[in-house]
């Protein structure tokens, strides 16, 4: 088998050498040919510096630096389309996710399944951020058919014929679970033990994780419009009985009291518009972004000497 393992680089300066080092008792062991593929997301370290250092102590190890910082999904993305062998490997560089783990899922991914996500048994986080977690994966889920929330992880390991189905996307709007989920029907998982974070801190805060489930829910589902198209089918079947109501009120006794019942009831009708509106726009935004012609990502150099 041979193994391409990607892995975007964000302030990894200190975990990148060990990472490395793991890969390297364990690649061996499981394929035939590998190579590792390390991009620099605009990381404002010294990582691109440790990145080409690997690169020249490991032959099998390749760095690509990106223009900037375009997110952690897009330059997976530019990992995956750079890859090389038959099946690709992605993970963190945080050292959450242990390389001891990665034969594994390619002998998962062996039994004839197109996607294994290694799923950690427990999370070392807060609970607010697996409440949000939740809820990011429940939206990823949804959009692609997977039934277990759960089995949605950023380490995962699948054929790499995927990403022939992806490879004309072209938007700064990426996430690459879904963008799968468009070549892949049988997915599996393995229970693995997710390390605690002993470097830094993780970059998804509470505004990142919201802004993921909207990403997802609106740029690859209409789900979110037909809501609001039921809404509006509802809120215009109580406005009709809200209207024979008032109705009813004025020819028994003349006049329509209750002002504060008329200005709830307007209130209530305005934030339902409102709500669709918002809706709306979010569409007109992931239009906008697409139309817009900027890439997902764009490649600054390489190790290989490519800029």
């Amino acid at each position: 088998m041979n193994c391409s393992v990607v892995i975007p680089v964000y302030r990894g300066e200190h975990t990148l050498e060990l990472l490395v080092t793991r890969l390297a008792t364990v690649l061996p062991a499981c394929a035939q040919e590998f190579e590792v593929l390390l991009v620099n997301d605009g990381s404002p370290d010294h990582s691109w510096d440790v990145i080409q250092a690997l690169t020249g102590q490991y032959p099998w190890v390749r760095g690509i630096k990106l223009m900037r910082n375009y997110g952690q999904e897009n330059a997976t993305l530019c990992g995956i389309r750079e890859a090389r062998c038959d099946v690709i490997v992605t993970m963190d560089d945080d050292l959450q996710h242990d390389p001891s783990d990665l034969p594994r899922l390619l002998a998962k991914l062996n039994e004839g399944y197109d996607v294994v996500y290694g799923v950690p048994r427990i999370r070392s986080q807060v609970w607010w951020k697996s409440i949000l977690s939740a809820i990011v994966k429940w939206a990823i889920s949804s959009v692609m058919g997977v039934k277990m929330i759960r089995d949605i992880s950023a380490y995962k390991a699948f054929r790499a014929e995927l990403k022939q189905t992806f490879s004309s996307i072209n938007s700064p709007d990426v996430q690459i679970d879904v963008l799968l989920s468009w070549g892949a029907t049988r997915f599996a998982s393995i229970e693995i033990e997710e390390s605690p974070r002993t470097v830094g801190a993780s970059n998804y805060n509470f505004t990142k994780l919201i802004k993921v489930s909207l990403l997802v829910l609106t740029n690859y589902t209409t789900i979110p419009l037909r809501i609001a198209s039921i809404l509006g089918f509802l809120f215009t079947i109580i406005g009709f009985f809200v209207l024979l109501y008032v109705l009813i009120i004025y020819f028994t006794l003349g006049s329509i009291p209750g002002f504060s019942f008329l200005v709830s009831v307007v209130i209530i009708f305005s934030g339902v518009q409102l709500f669709a509106l918002g809706i709306i726009g979010e569409y007109l935004a992931r239009m906008f972004e697409r139309s817009s012609g900027r890439p997902p990502y764009v490649i600054q150099r390489t190790t290989d000497g490519d800029s």
